[in-house]
This record gives structure tokens, sequence and C-alpha cells, in this order.
């Protein structure tokens, strides 16, 4: 924003013991700087810009605009505190705007503003890995305010796109449509990241099924902890929209209502997805070890059967290896022959015996 703040890390530890309300980025470090973007619209306008002054970031006065201020970067301390300050927003409410280990959230100011905190997934294909982002989202009377961390793909791109090409009721809705938008296609999303990560697992399982390797187990423990990184961001959205849709809130109308309603029940389904894949997780995790206890025992079925064989031709090769003077079959001339010969018949006795069994 063109003013030099101070970079901030994953300091957890400025944040014990400091009063409520004290604002400190609590994230990873960033190099680059915040960008706010405002857009005007309603029907028939629409108009997108850069901010650099903060002074042109106050809320809308015209009730036939809406206003939507997108900050896109929150580790600049000072310009998130001079938003809050032109928005007239509660310091505990820019505390977790900072805070991007803060879980999702809703809550009500008033009949100033709705507040809410929600977790944006994304599947990262180079990694193979389930990433996180954290979102911020502030419903005014005629205006939305959004905060997301900087990251290398706007999450509300979608949003801008619909909104410059007249697509869709955005344009046509007030705020309170547009904040629906903004939690439906962070909701929606996390239906691609589980389809993908459902893909994944069914990848795994058939590997592990065909071939299982020592290393498939260490690729579960990962799935089940991306898995649980899933669930915290989601499982906490059923109770926050399901008090929304129950609660009248003076910023949300009912037109509106009806469509968070299926948000919420997208995001049901989102946990119906989530522990069919912990059980398929599990299912996997026990045929992995079945399939290893029953190579391990094929193994050792395998050694058990030569461990057969050998044991009475030790024993003979023993007995004749003694080396007494009274013992004829050592003065035989074809003693040596009979006794491999008689040898030879036991290990095909043997094998045959086992063969017959179904040992090997």
């Amino acid at each position: 924003m063109g003013k030099n703040h101070k970079k901030h890390g994953n300091y957890k530890d400025k944040k014990a013991f400091t009063s409520p309300g004290t604002l400190v980025y609590v994230g990873k470090h960033v190099a680059q700087t915040t960008r706010i973007k405002l857009v005007e619209f309603n029907e028939q306008f629409y108009h997108e810009k850069l901010i650099k002054d903060l002074n042109h970031c106050k809320p809308a006065l015209n009730d036939n605009k809406i206003v939507w201020l997108d900050i896109d970067g929150i580790h600049e301390v000072q310009v998130v505190e001079d938003i809050g300050k032109h928005y007239q927003l509660h310091a505990l409410l820019l505390e977790d705007i900072l805070n991007t280990e803060q879980k999702p959230k809703l809550e009500h100011f008033g009949d100033k503003h709705l507040f809410t905190i929600l977790k944006m997934l994304q599947f990262n294909p180079e990694l193979s890995q389930i990433e996180s982002e954290h979102v911020a989202l502030i419903l005014g009377e005629n205006y939305v305010i959004s905060f997301q961390e900087i990251h290398k793909t706007d999450v509300f791109a979608p949003i801008f796109t619909r909104l410059n090409a007249s697509i869709g009721k955005t344009r046509k809705g007030k705020a309170d449509y547009l904040f629906y938008s903004f939690c439906d296609l962070i909701v929606d999303n996390y239906f691609v990241v589980l389809e993908k990560f459902g893909e994944k697992l069914e990848e795994l399982e058939i590997k592990i099924v065909e071939k299982p390797e020592a290393g498939d187990q260490t690729l579960l423990y990962r799935f089940k902890r991306e898995l649980m990184t899933v669930r915290k961001a989601a499982l906490p959205l059923r109770d926050m929209f399901g008090t929304l849709i129950r609660e009248d809130s003076p910023l949300i109308q009912a037109s509106t209502n009806v469509y968070l309603r299926d948000v919420y029940d997208h995001i049901l389904q989102i946990l119906d997805t989530i522990e069919t894949y912990r059980e398929m997780i599990e299912n996997i995790q026990n045929i992995y070890l079945t399939n290893i206890s029953n190579k391990m025992n094929s193994v050792m079925k395998t050694l058990t059967v030569f461990t057969a064989i050998f044991m009475p031709l030790t024993f003979i090769a023993g007995i004749y290896g003694m080396n007494f003077d009274n013992m004829p079959e050592l003065h035989h001339p074809y003693g040596y022959f009979y006794t491999l010969g008689f040898m030879v018949l036991i290990t095909i006795a043997l094998w045959i015996y086992f063969k017959w069994k179904k040992y090997v």
C-alpha cells in the first residue's frame, strides 16, 4: 500500500499475555504488499479499481449501489487497522481477521455487521496436497468486505468474473446476496477438493490391494491428516449456517435466506462425504495390514516347509558325521550313494506330501 510495514511471521508467543483487541498478525511470512480492490455495482452499473489511498475505502451511502472491498493480504497490520477505523469495526473482530489460525466462526455485531471466518480449501496438484487459506467476510447494510491471505490465485476470481459479465443474479441482488455468493463459492470448492482427494484415495486403495509396500502406510497417515484438515474446516460450518438460517438478521433478506439454506445442505453433504472417506481410510488400513500379514504368513510358510524338508536330511548327515569305527555303513563301497539316494527320496516324498496338503 505504499508504506513500509513490519513483516510478521508465525509468532504465537506475541499473542500470549496481550490485552484483548491487540492487533498482531499470526500467520506465514509474506513478502508481497497488500492489494485492495474496490468494486461498486448495481444491475446497470459496474466499476472496479485498485485502491492506494485508504480514505477512498469509506462505506457507500447510496442505497442503489453495492460496494465490495476486497483486501488481498492481511499481514500488514496497519492496513487492516485503518480499514477497521473507516468502517467502525470492533477491535476483537480485527484481531480475528489477523489470526490465520482462527477457527471458522460467525458473530453478529448488532445491526451493523455480520462477521464470519471461513477456510478456503484448494488442492495443490504440484504438491498433491490440500492447502487452506484464511478468509474473513464482513456484511454491512450495503457493502461487503472480504479479507484473504495472499495466495497464488485469487480465491474470489469467479465472483469478479460473474459481476463484470453480469452473469446470474449477483448484479441484481443486494449485499447479502453477494455475501451468500462468497460462502457458496467457498463451500462448493470443498466438493472439488474432496473429489480430488477421493481419486487419490482410490488409486492408493488399488495399489495396496494389488501390491502393498511399506511406504503405503505413510501415505495413509498423510491422507488421514489431510482429511482431518478438511473436517476441521467444514464441521464448524454446520452450526454457523444452521444458526444463520434460523436467526432473523436485518442484514439478510428472506429471499437470500433460501439460498443460505442450500449452502447448509451442501455442508451436510460434505460432512457425509468426509465420514465416508474416514471409513474408507480405515478399511484401506485394514486391507493393508491384512495383506502384509498374509505376505508374512506366506514367507513363514515357505521357510517352514524348507525347514521341515531339511530336518531329516540334517539328522542323517549328523549321524554319519560322527565317524565311529563300528559304523558298518561307512565301510560299505556304495554307502555314500545309498545315503544320498535315500536323502533324495525323503526330499521328494516330503515335497509331494506338502503339495498334497497344499502347504506350497
